[in-house]
């Protein structure tokens, strides 16, 4: 049986002649507060409003920053000034895994026990401590 795979499913579909519905929407929107604008306010008023809206609506509609839309660089802009940016670091005491001493051997008329936890440890505890030794090496 074989399946069709989508390709291309980052390229949005041109809808309404050579834009996106997207991009239609935000120059239909830009173009539209414009002539507004334009009818109803003095030409002056026009000219300082309507002209940085109109760059705005060309800027959202085909102006990507590092491959995404200027949408997203707006929205970043905002909660940047918007939220504080105060950082404080703060010593964490939690630690998540302590190495523990290595076991001693005790020699008793030649046979050799040591002080080990037993075999018979589940999985789940086996796969644990080696994810721990794993976080382990990779600070060292």
């Amino acid at each position: 049986m074989r399946f069709e795979v989508p390709q291309f499913i980052e390229i949005e579909d041109r809808i309404i002649g050579p834009f996106s519905w997207r991009q239609f929407l935000y120059l239909g929107g830009g173009l539209g507060m414009g002539v507004v604008l334009f009818l109803t306010t003095p030409f002056i008023v026009f000219l300082l409003i309507g002209l940085p809206l109109a760059v705005l609506a060309l800027a959202l509609a085909f102006y990507p920053i590092n491959n995404r839309p200027f949408s997203f660089f707006l929205e970043a802009m905002f909660n940047y000034f918007y939220n504080h940016r105060l950082y404080l670091w703060r010593r964490k005491e939690q630690v998540i895994y302590k190495k523990e001493p290595a076991p001693s051997t005790v020699v008793d008329d030649l046979t050799t026990t040591s002080t080990q936890k037993p075999r018979h440890q589940s999985i789940s505890s086996l796969s644990r401590q080696l994810e721990l030794q794993a976080l382990q090496k990779k600070d060292l």
